[in-house]
């Protein structure tokens, strides 16, 4: 979500640090993980927000190459689908991301995102066609 390692552990470290601190005034204890999921969101917007500038300029982030494993992972294809997810609308990204980088159900993308059920399911939906359409996929 953030483009870097470094960034994205200071979201979660900085999610997890208030949720703990404030874990007495936690409503329903049950839900903290979904809470600690929306805080990190949250976290990542935010983070977003700060260097949106800087991001639209940057190259994307290429994690550096140890091996011919790492080197085959970073192949054009791979590339050419984060680029189009980063284009994708937010919300839609958002909920790819969870779906398919966290293996998050339904329902847990909803709780993380305050949504129902259908429209995450409706928001992954929209966002596979429009990554799809992007990728020249179904034409």
């Amino acid at each position: 979500m953030v483009g870097d390692q470094a960034t994205a552990e200071d979201v979660v470290q900085d999610a997890f640090t208030r949720t703990h601190a404030g874990r007495g005034r936690l409503r329903d204890p049950d839900k903290a993980l979904a809470y600690v999921r929306s805080a990190v969101f949250n976290g990542c917007r935010s983070a977003m927000r700060k260097r949106t500038a800087i991001f639209r300029r940057a190259l994307p982030y290429e994690p550096p190459v140890w091996s011919a494993e790492s080197a085959a992972l970073l192949s054009e294809e791979r590339r050419e689908v984060l680029r189009a997810l980063r284009e994708l609308p937010t919300r839609q990204r958002e909920a790819l991301t969870l779906r398919y980088y966290l293996d998050l159900s339904d329902q847990e993308i909803a709780d993380t995102m305050g949504t129902s059920g259908s429209t995450a399911r409706s928001t992954i939906a929209r966002g596979l066609a429009a990554l799809g359409r992007a990728l020249g996929e179904g034409s």
